[in-house]
């Protein structure tokens, strides 16, 4: 018989221990070939040749599988020593990414505000009526519905508006004291220089029992917010409706370009409007379910932040992925 034993332990590649593993274990091979020898013995000589055929598949079978896995770890380690690369080689410089600008300025809010003890509250972007309209003081027939220019689906939901449904919703699981904040995507049919169909908000809301809550506290986080946004501005509060706040304000800033000087951006107002708020409405938590509490809540467009800090003319280019923009953030 051939000796496979050395042949085994002295075989190169894979490829060589196949043929052999063929040669011993193949349907033509040679315990194939030695079991079919034995009907041909007496039973007295079989017994000792079926133990024998026996062994030798043991054996042989082990050393191959031994020899398999040595192999397989030869090559991976000559695959890797090929592939290998010399880091200490001069190479051109790498092409890096960066956060886009709305959602740096996204960060930044949201760092804030959790700085400033607010929790971080999300909702789903599909809404119904109750959420995004009926529970913030919009019933069916109020014409401040009509601003929101709502995407409606087919099963009589929607995409939400704004991300106060998220409020309502904190509201309705939750007991004050609520400090949140509701950052995301939200969605209204327009679509030109300083809206787009698909836009961020980040909006806010505190709440505790009594009347511990009042506008000054609204008017004072507010001021230090936009001072740490934008710098040593001025802020002023407009008298403004929203259904859901009563009393409401517009909140401008000096405008950051001209500096009181009056300019394009500005429209030489001095003024520039960056967001919203306003002491909770009595009939948003009577919707909730809420007695003998006091609170305030604010609103702002993300965008429009992004806009003013990086100096952006038309609120499209964020989002229309052009590398001459987006370039300039890395």
């Amino acid at each position: 018989m051939r000796d496979f034993v050395n042949e085994i332990k002295n075989c190169q590649n894979l490829a060589e221990l196949e043929k052999i593993r063929l040669e011993i274990f193949g349907k033509k091979g040679i315990l194939a070939t030695g079991f079919a020898k034995l009907k041909e013995l007496d039973e007295s000589a079989k017994k000792d040749f079926a133990e024998s055929l026996n062994r030798q598949r043991d054996e042989l079978g082990a050393l191959l599988e031994a020899k398999k896995d040595e192999l397989n770890e030869l090559e991976i380690l000559a695959k890797m020593k090929q592939d290998a690369v010399d880091i200490s080689l001069f190479n051109e410089p790498l092409q890096t990414g960066a956060i886009h600008p709305v959602m740096d300025v996204m960060d930044r809010i949201i760092e804030y505000f959790v700085s400033q003890n607010f929790s971080l509250e999300t909702g789903p972007l599909v809404e119904d009526d109750f959420h995004n309209f009926e529970a913030l003081n919009l019933p069916k027939y109020h014409p401040a519905r009509d601003m929101q220019d709502t995407f409606y689906l087919k099963d009589s939901r929607l995409l939400r508006t704004h991300t106060s449904p998220v409020q309502i919703r904190k509201m309705l699981s939750s007991k004050p004291p609520i400090r949140m904040i509701a950052p995301g995507s939200v969605f209204r049919r327009d679509f030109d220089v300083t809206h787009t169909p698909m836009f961020h908000q980040v909006e806010g809301l505190v709440v505790e029992q009594g009347d511990s809550v009042s506008f000054a506290n609204l008017k004072s986080m507010l001021e230090n917010f936009l001072k740490y946004m934008f710098g040593d501005v001025k802020v002023r509060f407009r008298p403004s409706f929203f259904p859901f706040t009563e009393p409401s304000a517009e909140v401008d800033i000096s405008c950051i370009f001209c500096h009181g000087e009056g300019c394009r951006v500005c429209k030489h107002t001095t003024w520039l409007e960056v967001l919203g708020c306003g002491v909770v409405d009595p009939n948003v938590f009577k919707a909730v379910g809420y007695k003998d509490v006091s609170g305030y809540a604010f609103g702002l467009g993300v965008e429009r932040f992004a806009m003013l800090l990086h100096r952006v003319p038309d609120l499209r280019s964020l989002f229309e992925g052009d590398l001459r923009l987006l370039e300039q953030f890395r």
